[in-house]
């Protein structure tokens, strides 16, 4: 990590000798590997590594952003040289600055514990393993048509410069496995998934546990038919729940307010949505898939408030836009989302459901940022006195976000854990079914 500091601070160095007036730099390297199985037989196997150095600058109040892949000490000083000359032809942007040294102030002393020595300890045998583990509980059944799997993992470390005082660094590893099959239904096929992993290789799921999910998810799917149009209850599955409030949450940028396309615009702490909706935003989460010291402008990582008594209690607001809008910068954008979860688990909510459609997966759909009004294709189960029913799919949801979530009337205990965005499951009322 020392080697991409003293790579970051030689490049600010070079571009103040150049006349910036100031200057960001990052350095960054990383390495990913991918193995794929097909149908038994090892069909993928790819590893790239990168490294990059990236260049923000101000110059003659005018801004420019930059980047090469050649890091050699004299190459970066022409980078850089030549960086700066391209700056000062472009228009000024008085509300491009950079950021007040006071938002780097206050960083968390504490272990993320996104590093996992193992990961980088992996080889060819450990990996084609994990593969063959999927496969074979795939593989040779008479209903499926095909099955891959697969694996990917990593690393990355980062150092970031400033010529205002910042200086940072950060590492992660990442391990994932999953497997997707398509299966015989008649004359249809079905296709299911089941991916999952994290920072630590403890946290990916088990390879048997993946592809049998997978399968699961598939032999749930034959059979299914055209659902009907109705209004009623909608239990969405917490693998699939984290879509829904993420469409909710994409809007609630400085960005996305300054530039007309949000719903959340002049809306803050006012109470919209149902109060069971508490969100917080955690970046010092341990072992988080977006856990994070600083963000990308260097501001201090700290717990915050999203969502809670049915308001939008902050946006993410950087630098650029938060001057704009007048608004004091928070940070960049999300780092781990945390839904605060309820009492029961997927499994409860069900069998105490008398008529509802569960939802296990999305199919294509939209939604507008600036209205909130939204049409999402769908597929998963009719439930009828507390008993998964009838596979359904070729049905829309159709709505309005805020509305959508004012109906919320149960939060899950069982957040998915396989993403930033851990979400439990979530029960609607009042929702509007389109199919047969």
């Amino acid at each position: 990590m020392s080697q991409l500091l003293d790579q970051a601070a030689a490049a600010v160095e070079a571009a103040q000798a150049a006349g910036a007036a100031e200057v960001w730099a990052s350095a960054a390297r990383s390495r990913s590997v991918d193995f794929g199985m097909r149908d038994g037989e090892l069909e993928k196997v790819a590893e790239a590594t990168t490294q990059r150095l990236a260049l923000k600058l101000w110059v003659d109040g005018r801004y420019s952003s930059h980047s090469t892949t050649d890091l050699r000490p004299d190459e970066v000083a022409r980078f850089a040289q030549g960086a700066v000359e391209l700056t000062r032809h472009l228009q000024p942007d008085p509300d491009r600055q950079i950021p007040d040294p006071a938002l780097f102030a206050g960083r968390a002393e504490v272990d993320l514990d996104v590093w996992d020595p193992g990961v980088a300890e992996l080889d060819r045998d450990a990996r084609q393993a994990l593969c063959e583990m999927q496969s074979g509980r795939l593989v040779g059944r008479d209903d499926v048509v095909s099955a891959t799997c697969g694996t990917n993992d990593g690393l990355a470390e980062s150092a970031s410069v400033s010529s205002n005082g910042f200086s940072g660094t950060h590492r992660k590893t990442w391990m994932w496995l999953g497997s997707s099959l398509t299966m015989k239904d008649g004359e249809k096929l079905n296709e299911a998934w089941m991916w999952g992993g994290g920072p630590h290789r403890s946290q990916a799921p088990s390879p048997e546990a993946a592809a049998d999910l997978a399968l699961s998810r598939a032999l749930a799917r034959v059979g299914t038919t055209k659902g009907p149009t109705r209004k009623g209850l909608m239990i969405v599955d917490p693998s699939v729940a984290g879509s829904l409030v993420s469409r909710l949450l994409g809007p609630a940028t400085a960005r996305a307010v300054q530039q007309g396309t949000s719903f959340w615009a002049g809306k803050l702490d006012e109470a919209l949505v149902s109060e069971l909706l508490v969100v917080e935003d955690d970046p010092l989460l341990p072992r988080g898939r977006g856990s994070r010291l600083f963000d990308g402008e260097g501001i201090a990582a700290k717990p915050h408030s999203i969502l809670e008594g049915g308001a939008l209690r902050s946006l993410y607001v950087d630098t650029y836009y938060g001057r704009k809008l007048g608004m004091a910068p928070t940070t960049g954008g999300p780092s781990n989302r945390l839904v605060r979860p309820g009492e029961r688990d997927l499994a409860a909510i069900l069998a105490d459901a008398d008529e509802a459609v569960l939802v296990t997966s999305w199919l294509g759909g939209n939604a507008d940022s600036t209205t909130g009004d939204f049409s999402l294709g769908m597929r998963g189960h009719l439930v009828k006195n507390g008993q998964i029913g009838q596979a359904v799919g070729e049905m829309n949801v159709t709505g309005n976000l805020l509305e959508l979530f004012g109906g919320l009337v149960e939060v899950g205990s069982d957040p998915w854990l396989y993403s930033s965005l851990q979400v439990p499951t979530l029960v609607f009322d009042g929702v509007d079914f389109s199919g047969a």
